[in-house]
C-alpha cells in the first residue's frame, strides 16, 4: 500500500465538514480489523484507511495546518501502513481498573514479543514489535505496542487461496489465541497483500 501523500489529506475545514461520515466509515472498517485475544489484549490491524483517519484526527486535535507539522504527522504514521508483504497492528493491553492495569503491565513485560500469526500449512511468524521506540522498561510494559508480521510469498499465496489464519499470544502470564480468525478479518487482511 502506498504511503499517504500530503496532497491527499483534507484541510481542517473540509475534515470538519466530512468528519461524521468519514468517522462512521472508519469505525465500521476497524470493527472488521479488530481481534480480541482473550479478555485483555486487542489487536487492531492497520491499513491506509485507519492510518489516514489517525492522521486527520491528530491534525484536527492539534489544529495543525502548517506544512512542517503536517509532514511530521505523516512521517510518524505512514510507517504503520502495511507494505503488501506484511500485516501491521496496534496492540492494546486493556484493564479497566487502574491498579489492576498497573500490576498486570508489570507482569507482562515482553508480551509484545510473544504475539504470533500463523497461516495454515506454514510455520508461525512472530511479531516484530515497537520499531519506532522502546515501549517498556525494567518495571513495566506499555499498554500500547505497534507490531509488524512479515509474510513469505508462500504465506501470501496460501492466504489469497483461502488458507485459514490464526493469531495468538504466548506469554508466561498471558496466553490466548484465535484459531481461525473470523472470515471478515481474514478477507480484510488479504486486501493488504500485494503479489
Amino acid at each position: 500500500m502506498p504511503a499517504i501523500a500530503r496532497d491527499s489529506l483534507m484541510s481542517l475545514e473540509q475534515y470538519a465538514r466530512e468528519r461524521p461520515q468519514f468517522r462512521a466509515r472508519v469505525i465500521a472498517h476497524k470493527r472488521e480489523r479488530t481481534l480480541h485475544l482473550g479478555e485483555h489484549v486487542t489487536l487492531v490491524f492497520e491499513d491506509e484507511l485507519t492510518v489516514r483517519y489517525q492522521v486527520q484526527e491528530m491534525l484536527r486535535i492539534e489544529r495543525t495546518f502548517e506544512e512542517a507539522g503536517i509532514l511530521d504527522e505523516l512521517g510518524a504514521y505512514n510507517p504503520l501502513i502495511p507494505d503488501g508483504s506484511n500485516f501491521k497492528a496496534t496492540m492494546l493491553i486493556e484493564y479497566p481498573d487502574e491498579q489492576q492495569r498497573k500490576q498486570n503491565l508489570a507482569r507482562l513485560i515482553g508480551v509484545e514479543d510473544t504475539v504470533w500469526l500463523q497461516v495454515d500449512g506454514c510455520p508461525p511468524v512472530s511479531a516484530i514489535a515497537d520499531e519506532d521506540l522502546e515501549r517498556e522498561n525494567a518495571v513495566k510494559t506499555s499498554a500500547v505496542h505497534f507490531l509488524r508480521f512479515e509474510l513469505t510469498a508462500e504465506m501470501k499465496r496460501a492466504l489469497v487461496e483461502g488458507a485459514a489464519l490464526s493469531v495468538g499470544v504466548d506469554h508466561p502470564h498471558y496466553s490466548a489465541g484465535v484459531t481461525p480468525v473470523p472470515a471478515a478479518l481474514r478477507t480484510s487482511l488479504c486486501a493488504d497483500l500485494v503479489n
